[in-house]
């Protein structure tokens, strides 16, 4: 019988919901064969409509309440007119860290969005990408899985049983 493999971060395990399929590493790509998700600054004919919330400056608040960055840009999607990521500055972290736009949570009142998957200190081994203006497919899986495993795996009392 092999021992259990253990991890430092579970949320880079590859395991139950940290999982994630090793997809092409290239970019998803548009019917003319642009990248198809890229920062707004890399879109120069996409625009936040000016009724939404521009995030652009807030702070990123942490599901241990702590600050995890500053939102830097948006990711777009220029097949689908959606947000698909919000860029966080981290401290301390070479590069930004993509927070998949549907697990955030705006408040304009208090200028700032907040991620409930992770805490501020796992920010900082978020999977990066390769490249500052565009998103391979498999950085994508990896991305979505590391914040769907913190959901489960990010703090002690999120790994046992609630009974």
């Amino acid at each position: 019988m092999t021992a259990p493999i253990e991890y430092d971060n579970p949320l880079l395990s590859n395991r139950g919901p940290a999982s994630y399929a090793n997809r092409a590493d290239v970019p998803d790509r548009t019917y003319d064969g642009e990248a198809k998700i890229v920062p707004l600054r890399a879109a120069p004919n996409f625009y936040l409509e000016p009724r939404d919330p521009d995030p652009r400056g807030y702070e990123v608040i942490a599901c241990d309440g702590h600050v995890a960055g500053t939102v830097t840009d948006v990711w777009i999607d220029r097949s689908e007119p959606q947000l698909r990521y919000i860029e966080v500055a981290v401290p301390g972290r070479d590069g930004v860290a993509l927070v998949p736009a549907a697990m955030t949570k705006v408040d304009t009142r208090l200028r700032s969005m907040k991620v409930a998957s992770i805490t501020a200190a796992q920010f900082a081994e978020v999977p990066a990408t390769r490249h500052p203006e565009r998103v391979t497919l498999l950085e994508e899986d990896r991305i979505m899985a590391y914040f769907a495993a913190g959901h489960l795996f990010a703090t002690p009392s999120r790994m046992e049983p609630l009974i």
